[in-house]
């Protein structure tokens, strides 16, 4: 797509292209070990506990081999993965704990 050996200038290939100069140096890090391992780990959960969240997931993943991990980390790969919370809501109040039921 962009090349930059062509004698066009990169910035004038961007512009043509449509494109943020910056796209044409951007470089995609690598994704680490140690957070390949933890996806692995909250893909299992996520597939036996489809309803937990992320403050769940850390408790749990605290508790089995990953004791630095935060919720917000939790939360940031579970969007990354395409992670969902699935639960089913009831609107509907409980009438044995309703106040005054008859």
């Amino acid at each position: 797509m962009i090349d930059p050996t062509h004698k066009l200038p990169i910035s004038r290939q961007t512009k043509l292209l449509g494109l943020a100069r910056s796209t044409a140096y951007y470089q995609p890090k690598p994704v680490a070990e140690s957070d390949l391992a933890l996806m692995a780990a909250m893909d299992r959960l996520h597939l036996d506990y489809p309803f937990m969240g992320s403050r769940a997931l850390r408790d749990i993943l605290r508790r089995t081999g990953f004791p630095g991990v935060g919720r917000r980390h939790i939360a940031t790969l579970m969007k990354k993965m395409g992670i969902e919370v699935s639960v089913i809501a009831t609107l509907e109040p409980c009438r044995d704990r309703m106040i005054g039921a008859s």
